[in-house]
């Protein structure tokens, strides 16, 4: 990190300084390193003595956190010459942050946001990550209402703004399409003189001050087992990636950076599309981080795919956030269960009732189950050896545990 100094720190909370300089900052006493600033949230207060164990320059207790990260962000920024892109969209904004960081890292000083690092702390945690010779920063910039993008642009300044898409998430917040768009659009707002916006084709952008750039339709076809879009081969097969990877291209494109090499092999965030052999030539795709219509069709659509011959089945666990439409939206997604060859379904969740009302007499086994943990056992009864299996649910419904239970049946 930058360093500062830390009576250069303005009044945040309660400081226990035992040095003079903090060189990086922390919300996990578990990640201290020696130098860091180890900023006390939640039950975090009780582990400030830990970190000045492992060797915590200075620990504060926030009166504010919120306040507090974006203080401490926006010093490191004012003090970085790093170009600086945010990225957001209602899907594919993590990957698209992978596939662009994958990118710039073999050509210039990266710094990407870890994971899906989005929010009031994680967006800060990324920007107290600039060191001085960093060239370009990848943020990713969450939604869950108006205003959210437009606080944390304030901390980041981004050079480039890159919305994935716009499709029905968060629905309960911001109340429609039309919410949402208005609600990414707050990044375009954000953006500099001179600054340029990768927006879908259609999005509104009344600025004549910033560059626009309406990325393809992906150029892609599978070679050797990866896909190459627009002339880059990446490690990846996804056809929805094809998507995300033209989007991070043109973000590429807009910081003028070179492109090499032609051959890319981006390092995903946990459970998004992960893979995992199982017995008797089976397979695990483990997409539990978050799910929305947009991105469940596109999973359905990877899941045939893949499957080929073999057998298809499809754990979906419950998409959050809809509003009011929640149970058309599932229902929706349940009548695309055959177009897909889903031989075997399991629900989980009270709102994934609906994915049976949709599938009807289309899927051949279905099941539902209340919650996850109902789910990692159910899913054994159900499965047989060379199965293709899609994990994938909302976040709040942590699916990821029947994941790792099919998981340890492999191991």
């Amino acid at each position: 990190m930058i360093a500062l100094r830390v009576d250069e720190l303005p009044q945040l909370g309660e400081l226990d300084a035992h040095a003079e300089v903090i060189t990086g900052v922390q919300v996990d006493s578990r990640r201290i390193e020696h130098g860091d600033l180890f900023v006390a949230v939640g039950r975090g207060a009780e582990f400030r003595n830990e970190a000045l164990v492992r060797g915590a320059a200075a620990t504060l207790l926030p009166e504010r956190p919120f306040e507090a990260f974006a203080a401490l962000g926006s010093l490191v920024r004012d003090r970085s010459d790093a170009r600086v892109v945010g990225i957001t969209g209602s899907t594919g904004k993590t990957s698209t942050k992978d596939i662009l960081a994958a990118l710039c890292a073999p050509v210039a000083r990266t710094v990407a946001a870890e994971a899906s690092f989005n929010n009031e702390i994680g967006v800060p945690l990324t920007l107290c990550r600039l060191e001085p010779d960093t060239e370009i920063c990848i943020l990713e910039l969450a939604m869950r209402g108006f205003g959210q993008i437009a606080d944390l642009s304030r901390i980041a300044r981004p050079h480039v703004g890159v919305i994935t898409n716009v499709g029905p998430v968060h629905l309960e917040l911001v109340g429609s399409l039309e919410g949402v768009e208005r609600a990414k659009g707050e990044l375009v707002a954000a953006l500099p003189a001179g600054g340029t916006a990768v927006v879908p084709e259609g999005f509104p952008v009344e600025r004549d001050d910033i560059d626009v750039v309406h990325p393809p339709l992906p150029d892609a076809h599978r070679e050797g087992g990866r896909t190459v879009v627009d002339g880059v081969s990446f490690n990846f097969t996804a056809e929805h990636q094809a998507a995300n990877a033209t989007a991070a291209l043109a973000a590429f494109d807009a910081l003028g950076l070179p492109r090499r090499p032609d051959r890319v092999d981006v390092e995903f965030s946990p459970w998004r599309g992960e893979e995992l052999a199982l017995p008797g030539g089976g397979l695990l795709i483990n997409d539990a981080y978050n799910a929305n219509p947009v991105s469940m069709r596109a999973a359905l659509a990877h899941l045939a795919a893949t499957a080929g011959e073999r057998r298809r089945v499809a754990i979906l666990g419950e998409m959050a956030e809809l509003g009011a439409a929640a149970p058309a939206y599932h229902e929706e997604i349940g009548r695309e269960l055959a177009p897909h060859g889903v031989d075997v379904l399991l629900a989980v969740g009270e709102l994934a009732r609906a994915y049976l009302d949709g599938a009807g007499e289309g899927v051949p086994v279905t099941s539902w189950v209340p919650d996850a943990e109902t789910a990692a056992t159910k899913v054994t009864e159900l499965m047989l050896p060379g199965d293709v299996v899609l994990v994938k649910a909302s976040r709040a419904l942590r699916l990821e545990r029947v994941a790792e239970a099919l998981a340890a049946v492999s191991a």
